[in-house]
């Protein structure tokens, strides 16, 4: 049984074909340790977590620059390098960050099948942590069953 929230996020994925910035809206693929198909760039994930419930059950706080869990089928690699463009809640912000894959879910089972992305050491990764933090404030001592633990 699954215990972690029922909870919406939606996730876009797209490929980048070009100079980050430039995309193929068309089908995403991806291949292992090698991010999408045909490309050694980083595939783009847009992630719109809509609900506190949801924020908290996919956050990673214990990664040593924050993380956020990324549901997906996509095949990915520990060590892949995903561009993430965060919607947090009710603030239409995006918040664009750099992540490397370091928790690949399983497939099948209860838990909901994804990645762990961890945010870089860098001015990006440090304002999607805060904005994640300061948006569950005093829930992050929660008990609470997640998407990773």
């Amino acid at each position: 049984m699954n215990d972690a929230p029922n909870t919406k996020i939606a996730v876009n994925t797209v490929l980048v074909s070009g100079p980050l910035g430039s995309t193929n809206t068309g089908p995403a693929t991806a291949t292992p340790g090698g991010g999408p198909a045909g490309a050694a760039r980083p595939s783009v994930l847009s992630l719109a977590i809509k609900e506190k419930a949801a924020l908290y059950a996919a956050y990673m706080p214990y990664l040593k620059h924050g993380g956020i869990f990324v549901p997906t089928n996509k095949p990915y690699q520990i060590g892949d390098q995903v561009y993430l463009i965060l919607t947090l809640l009710d603030d239409p912000t995006k918040i664009p960050v750099a992540g490397k894959v370091v928790w690949i879910g399983p497939s099948g089972g209860s838990k909901t099948q994804g990645i762990g992305v961890h945010f870089p050491a860098d001015e990006s990764g440090q304002i999607a942590r805060k904005r994640i933090e300061d948006s569950l404030g005093s829930a992050l001592k929660s008990l609470r069953p997640t998407h990773t633990i």
